[in-house]
């Protein structure tokens, strides 16, 4: 009887832990990758995540396009370990990447730019893991870690001031995804919603006049929230300009 009441006491326990410990486990996700072709290595200032020559160089141009995980724009800017799984050629570690464009391969989640691809290699194999095109990965997500920098948000270059306003937001750290974006009204008191253009772009014509407050729809590790930008864009804003906020992203 004591034996019977220890044991249905640890199945229990084991019951109560086990969410948390699956919960917190960190854990890699069995795909595929390839590269696409680049004059200099690095990434793309075009790609479909909108953010220019950022993310052509973002992370030592160490970035990656790619299809299921774009998530109609959410997924810009998030970044994964990636590393492939042939023990002769496959480095340890991999490659950490950001998400900077769309990408569609054969049956890849993962699109390289050369830079990471060749980062996945032990040293001196890179030319071997290259004649492959296509390699078995696994990959995790991770939190974006951008030292020196601050959340910037990107007044884009299409804009034109004062009848249309567009931005994108940079060095987005932690695991962290902007689901929304809302400009403050102060003739009405109230925020009104952005467009979401296209990737990690949103968008509002006839935007309000005098400094730009912003706030975020942020899913992050501590759930849904919303965070807010006071003042963060200027009165008299310019197109391509980034300006530096103070807020925290998870």
């Amino acid at each position: 009887m004591g034996f019977s009441l220890k044991l249905q006491y640890c199945l229990v326990s084991v019951m109560v832990l086990l969410p948390a410990v699956c919960y917190s486990q960190d854990y890699f996700v069995k795909s595929r990758a390839t590269y696409y072709g680049s004059p200099d290595c690095l990434g793309t200032p075009s790609g479909a995540c909108g953010f220019g020559e950022y993310g052509r160089s973002v992370n030592d141009a160490n970035v990656a396009g790619v299809s299921r995980l774009y998530k109609n724009g959410t997924g810009c800017g998030a970044c994964y370990q990636v590393r492939c799984t042939n023990p002769q050629i496959c480095a340890d570690n991999g490659v950490n990447i950001v998400v900077t464009d769309y990408g569609e391969g054969d049956n890849t989640d993962f699109i390289l730019s050369p830079r990471a691809y060749a980062r996945m290699a032990r040293p001196d194999t890179g030319a071997h893991l290259f004649a492959y095109g296509v390699v078995d990965v696994e990959y995790q997500r991770i939190p974006c870690q951008y030292s020196g920098y601050k959340t910037q948000v990107k007044v884009h270059e299409h804009s034109k001031y004062p009848n249309y306003f567009a931005i994108v937001v940079l060095y987005q750290a932690g695991k962290s995804e902007i689901l929304s974006v809302d400009i403050w009204q102060e003739d009405c008191k109230e925020w009104i919603g952005m467009r979401r253009a296209y990737g990690a772009v949103f968008d509002m014509a006839n935007p309000p006049s005098g400094d730009i407050s912003l706030r975020f729809q942020v899913r992050g590790s501590t759930g849904l929230t919303w965070v807010q930008a006071p003042n963060v864009i200027p009165k008299y804003w310019k197109a391509g300009v980034a300006y530096e906020t103070d807020i925290q992203l998870y």
